[in-house]
């Protein structure tokens, strides 16, 4: 029996349960779209980035039934999904704000007004770093780089640029969002969407509007456009190859000349050969790669006891 708890903008009741499944129809659309996720993949395992964005676009958040599904889809225990969405802060692990807002404070944001803008959101929503307000409209972050020094200081919301911001600036941006506006970012797309859909747009089904909007500003363009002015361009880089007398980028032998017989390189490779692979040859697509792939082995998995047991954590996995 799934348990539900939706409360907009609060997340889940304090004390109570998460979600346990999803249903019938939930799941089948999201199998669905597992299935075309994986399909790109020539590992499954390899679509475990992507599928939890897609549970993310589900639930809001990395939930513990999102990620019982990931695992029984990819064949993975929970604890190898959870180590995964552990490691990377765009898998959030408790409810999500509908809109997430990125302050950056790394250097030149910082010296530029990071900071004062952090202060100000801080202070004028009433929470902190990771912490969402009591209508759900908000998540607050502050992040290490937006990677849009040429515009500092940036603030994003769900991943979006907002260029050149103030504290005035970014606190109109807020209040906008949680009065429920339409509110253009300054470079992208025409409008903000939610944090629910950006998540699907990660997980790689495209929502038609990458090619709204500005891409590159002038500032990101100014030295491309002074080079182009100017008749500047990078030197060619020297081909080694016919370079007489000069070291192989290997670190060889110089080049033309025969490599000693001793510092050649094994034709089999270094190292074990890996499961399923014969040796020397390239590795194989599919071949195992983690201890939830491999056979049971060992007496006590082998046996009827251990087989049931197996069976039931299976059946456990999105009970």
């Amino acid at each position: 029996m799934s348990v539900e708890h939706e409360v907009p903008g609060a997340g889940r009741v304090a004390g109570a349960r998460h979600a346990t499944g999803y249903d019938e129809a939930t799941r089948e659309r999201l199998a669905a779209d597992a299935a075309a996720i994986m399909a790109r993949y020539p590992q499954e395992r390899s679509a475990l980035l992507p599928m939890l964005h897609l549970v993310q676009s589900e639930d809001g958040y990395v939930s513990p039934r999102g990620i019982a599904f990931c695992a029984a889809q990819l064949g993975l225990s929970t604890a190898e999904v959870s180590a995964v969405a552990t490691f990377y802060t765009q898998f959030k692990r408790h409810p999500n704000g509908t809109y997430t807002v990125g302050v950056c404070t790394n250097t030149l944001c910082a010296v530029m007004g990071g900071d004062a803008i952090w202060e100000e959101l801080t202070e004028h929503l009433g929470i902190d770093h990771d912490e969402t307000t009591e209508d759900g409209a908000i998540t607050l972050e502050r992040i290490e780089c937006n990677a849009a020094c040429d515009y500092a200081p940036v603030v994003m919301v769900n991943w979006e640029f907002f260029d050149d911001q103030t504290p005035d600036s970014a606190r109109d941006v807020v209040d906008r969002l949680r009065a429920g506006e339409r509110v253009a970012p300054t470079r992208g797309a025409s409008s903000v969407c939610s944090f629910k859909e950006m998540s699907r747009v990660l997980a790689g089904f495209p929502d038609g509007r990458a090619d709204e909007g500005v891409g590159a500003g002038p500032a990101t363009l100014r030295g491309t456009l002074l080079a182009k002015e100017k008749g500047w361009r990078a030197p060619d880089f020297p081909d080694v190859a016919h370079v007489e007398g000069q070291v192989s980028p290997s670190g060889g032998a110089p080049a033309g000349q025969a490599q000693p017989e001793e510092t050649k390189p094994a034709a089999t490779g270094a190292g074990p050969t890996p499961a399923g692979q014969q040796p020397g040859a390239d590795p194989k697509v599919g071949a195992e790669e983690s201890s939830a792939q491999r056979p049971a082995t060992t007496p006590s998995d082998t046996s009827a006891e251990g087989q049931q047991r197996r069976q039931r954590t299976d059946d456990a996995k999105e009970s």
